[in-house]
Formats: structure tokens, sequence, C-alpha cells
């Protein structure tokens, strides 16, 4: 009848470890939602802001430059309204992907330190347990007499 009970220990921890994804995965996803939401609404607004010197405003280049830069340049902006500005929107794309990299790792360590270490930390312990249950439940071996 003892192997009905075999690895019981694992499968508990098992079941608690699916358990405690669950959660964790939940604030994964609303924290991914979150703050990608809010870098794609400052990427738009960097990519829909247009920079005019007096010249470029005077010539009336206000009117034809709006939106992101393919829109502006659909719309006639003049080209040397469209490259004073090339380069704060490249920042501004270079920007959005930092912030994504730094999402994801930011993330990764948070699963790590939420998720993964206190399953093996719980396994470790749950090993130890069984370990000296096994040995504490064995008796000591008598020594054999001599002849």
């Amino acid at each position: 009848m003892a192997w009905r009970h075999k690895n019981r220990w694992f499968r508990r921890w098992l079941m608690v470890i699916v358990f405690w994804l669950v959660p964790v995965m939940i604030v994964v996803v609303r924290e991914i939602q979150d703050e990608m939401a809010y870098n794609r609404a400052d990427l738009q607004r960097a990519l829909t802001t247009w920079v005019f010197t007096d010249a470029g405003s005077a010539a009336g280049a206000a009117l034809r430059c709006h939106g992101t830069p393919e829109a502006a340049r659909a719309a006639g902006c003049p080209a040397d309204v469209l490259a004073s500005n090339a380069q704060r929107q490249q920042e501004a794309r270079t920007e959005y992907a930092v912030r994504r990299a730094t999402l994801a790792s930011y993330l990764w360590h948070a699963f790590v330190g939420y998720w993964i270490v206190p399953a093996a930390g719980l396994l470790g312990i749950g090993m130890l347990i069984g370990g000296l249950r096994r040995v504490l439940r064995r008796p000591t071996a008598k020594p054999v007499p001599e002849r």
C-alpha cells in the first residue's frame, strides 16, 4: 500500500505551483497592457508632434504637416521640415524599442523572482522534509553478533 501515496508531496507541489502561476500571469499580462499602452501613446505623440522654424511657419507648413511622417509627406509637407523632425522622430522610435526591451527584462526578472524562485524553494523544502521523514521512518540496523 505504500505505492499508493508515493510522491504525494510532489503532486501537491505541482498543484500549488500551477495555481500560483495564475495570479503571477495575471499581473504580468496587466503590466504589459498598461505599460505598452502608455509607451504606444507616447510614441504616437512624439511622431505626430511637429516642430517648425520661423520660416516654415511663415510658409504655411503647419497646415500641411500633421499626423505621422508618412501622412505629412502625402499631404505635401516640405522636405526641410520633414528632415528637421526626422532625427527627433527616430529617437522616439529608438526610445520605444528600449522601453519594450526594458519591460521584457523587468518582467522576466519578476517572473523568476515571484514564480521560479518560490517554486524551487518549495521543491527543495519538500525534498528535504521527504528525505528526513524517510530516514527517520527506517529502523536502525542492529549490530550482528559475532560468533
